[in-house]
């Protein structure tokens, strides 16, 4: 018996439908980036009231005025919110508010204006356990601000964020940080970092716990993360190895997970220039590898955009990547 007239529909919508998502995947470029009115950055400060901590953040914001959603940055050890530019001016131009934090007391007051054998070992005493729980408190402080902000008659904020689509991210301690308010649990102490306000989340240079195994801490994560690290990515403060960053990654059990490993990439490759100590060329397709990734990422996660979800799961990162470059995907 032949197929009826409503078989056919069915069988020509499902043709359409699929056709038209292979052609989206196809024409889908997140190194894109619109012609006009460039990517405006702002400086504000969060004062958290209870803890009497003044918190500088740099907000780059796309240049269309309709809530878009939004990223968080931390930066790493002795960095500030002007770190990673590259990755904040790219995110806007592609439609997302990218807040860049900045946390004293492991910012750049560390090294700035010190003699260099004064600076290690600021740098050394910043890499804390008080730190550490003074950037995961930031983290909410800066969420609640922004929540404030959005809603306040006459501040340049308001109407412009979709805070119910919120990401985070951050390199080396800002990974650590990232990790800890993104689903990392911590059962020796009983205490929970997790702010389900983040949906996706984003660490440049991963790090494993201190103490305890990586599946304990990372295995009931419940939202999609993506992991960049490279092949030679160790940093001098904390004896964190390649070996150790790639622990991360299975560990990760029921949530989406991605992982960018770049050949020859050093620490300082998530950053806009070199380090003191780095030894290797810095290659310009490793910004370019990141920036298509993390904003596909973005844009599969906090936009929900099917095309964006495509390329991930198809030969989209493959296309940016050199040869030596590793990819993995587990987008379940």
């Amino acid at each position: 018996m032949g197929m009826n007239w409503r078989g056919l529909f069915i069988l020509r919508l499902c043709l359409t439908l699929a056709l038209n998502s292979a052609a989206a995947e196809a024409n889908y470029d997140p190194l894109a980036l619109p012609s006009g009115t460039p990517v405006k950055s702002m400086d504000f400060t969060v004062t958290d009231e209870n803890r009497q901590r003044n918190l500088p953040i740099r907000v780059y914001l796309p240049a269309t005025p309709a809530p878009a959603p939004v990223i968080l940055f931390s930066h790493g050890l002795g960095g500030d919110r002007s770190g990673s530019r590259f990755l904040g001016e790219h995110w806007a131009a592609r439609g997302y508010v990218a807040v860049f934090l900045q946390h004293p007391g492991s910012d750049d007051a560390l090294w700035r204006d010190h003699p260099i054998g004064k600076r290690v070992i600021n740098l050394e005493r910043g890499a804390s356990l008080d730190n550490f729980l003074l950037r995961v408190k930031d983290v909410p402080a800066v969420i609640d601000q922004l929540t404030k902000w959005e809603r306040e008659p006459g501040h340049p904020l308001l109407g412009r964020m979709d805070l119910q689509n919120l990401g985070m991210s951050g390199h080396s301690f800002g990974a650590i940080t990232t990790e800890a308010v993104s689903g990392e649990a911590f059962p020796l102490n009983h205490t929970d970092f997790t702010d389900a306000r983040i949906k996706a989340a984003i660490a440049f240079s991963p790090s494993p716990p201190k103490t305890g195994n990586a599946k304990t801490a990372f295995g009931d994560v419940k939202i999609p993360w993506l992991l960049m690290t490279g092949t030679k990515d160790t940093a001098p403060i904390g004896h964190t190895t390649v070996a150790d960053r790639l622990t991360v990654y299975p560990a990760l059990q029921g949530a989406p997970k991605y992982q960018v490993v770049l050949a020859n990439a050093e620490h300082s490759a998530f950053t806009d220039r070199a380090l003191p100590g780095d030894r290797q060329p810095r290659n310009p397709n490793h910004h370019r590898v990141i920036l298509a990734v993390s904003t596909a990422f973005w844009d599969a996660y906090l936009k929900h955009d099917p095309a964006a979800l495509g390329w991930l799961k198809s030969n989209g990162p493959r296309s940016v990547m050199e040869s030596a470059d590793q990819w993995e995907a587990d987008p379940k």
